[in-house]
């Protein structure tokens, strides 16, 4: 009898630990990662790291907040990288990318959602100075962020763009046959990865790290999810642009992981029942969508994009999920975005 006590003391004890992250290597403390960025302090005493392109704030016509997606951080601003700088001073655009909490350098947040990532963007932006309207960009999994932007802070806002956004398959109003197909043309690994996030997210580290299945799938480079075309931009440029040491450096259940959870987790809003938040026309909301995406479910975008009129739809034939990485497309986003189609 006492041997098989201590057999499932020893088995419950293995699992308590194969469930817990360790703890993050925060940036700036005595065991962490040093602190190279100009950082700014919120309210709840965590640091955002950021990251400042093209022409000074206090000069710029044009201010824009760029939100990174899950394997990047504030350097991958990729619609700062590609812009031509003699466009960016004759139109005077200002951008700022930010590592978001738990990325690069910026403190993780254990109570993150979706309105506490909004929210950071307006401090940010409160910070620096960029006056009561800005303009934000995301792109994957970081659209999220802008989907909070236009429920929370919709008012702070000059225009929006998504690229490529990823899709919660559980909000509210998506149509099921529609989302129920879209879930299961997913990898194994991907739905099982997306269904711990949602159902059982204090699995998420245990899942992500566990060795017996393959976990997620959707990692650049990875030939069974992306494009022909996402494939030949990877190899060409992301390798280039992504530090992946320094984008987890303060560990991955803090940004990677707990993007997944907040991501996939359950919403205290749909972007579905989302308001125009420019009913006077004086902004304009985009979304940019490659006809090739092999992560996002192309059906399921356009529902969106029908359900939501005001949200003008860009869907661009043979492109995949890394469009963005083309350097003419940094041109067409921003141009559309601050001056509508032409």
């Amino acid at each position: 009898m006492f041997v098989v006590v201590l057999l499932i003391g020893i088995l419950l004890a293995w699992a308590y630990r194969a469930t817990r992250p360790p703890l993050p290597n925060i940036c700036g403390s005595p065991w962490g990662p040093p602190i190279t960025a100009p950082r700014i302090k919120l309210r709840d005493g965590r640091h955002l790291a950021y990251k400042e392109h093209g022409v000074p704030a206090k000069v710029a016509k044009y201010k824009i907040i760029y939100v990174h997606g899950l394997f990047t951080c504030r350097h991958g601003a990729v619609i700062a990288k590609n812009l031509p700088q003699e466009l960016v001073e004759e139109l005077g655009i200002y951008i700022v990318s930010y590592d978001r909490p738990g990325y690069g350098e910026s403190d993780p947040d254990p109570k993150q959602t979706v309105k506490s990532l909004a929210l950071d963007v307006e401090e940010l932006a409160d910070q620096l100075g960029l006056d009561s309207k800005f303009y934000v960009i995301a792109y994957s999994i970081g659209c999220h962020v802008v989907w909070g932007c236009l429920r929370y802070i919709p008012h702070r806002l000059s225009g929006a763009a998504l690229l490529a956004p990823i899709i919660n398959y559980w909000w509210r109003g998506l149509p099921s046959n529609l989302s129920t197909e879209a879930y299961y043309k997913q990898l194994p690994q991907d739905q099982w990865t997306h269904r711990v996030a949602h159902y059982i997210p204090w699995l998420t580290y245990w899942w992500n790290t566990q060795k017996w299945f393959p976990a997620l799938s959707a990692v650049p480079g990875n030939p069974n999810i992306f494009s022909r075309q996402d494939l030949e931009i990877t190899s060409k440029k992301l390798g280039k642009q992504i530090n992946k040491a320094h984008i987890t450096q303060q560990g991955e259940f803090e940004s990677i992981h707990r993007t997944i959870m907040v991501g996939f987790g359950n919403w205290e809003f749909s972007p579905i029942d989302l308001e125009n938040p420019f009913p006077n026309n004086e902004g304009s909301v985009h979304l940019w969508q490659g006809d090739d995406d092999r992560i996002v479910a192309i059906p399921l975008q356009r529902f969106i994009a029908k359900k939501l009129p005001w949200i003008q739809y860009h869907e661009l034939p043979g492109a995949g999920h890394f469009f963005a990485y083309s350097n003419e497309m940094s041109q067409v986003i921003i141009k559309t975005l601050l001056f509508g189609d032409n």
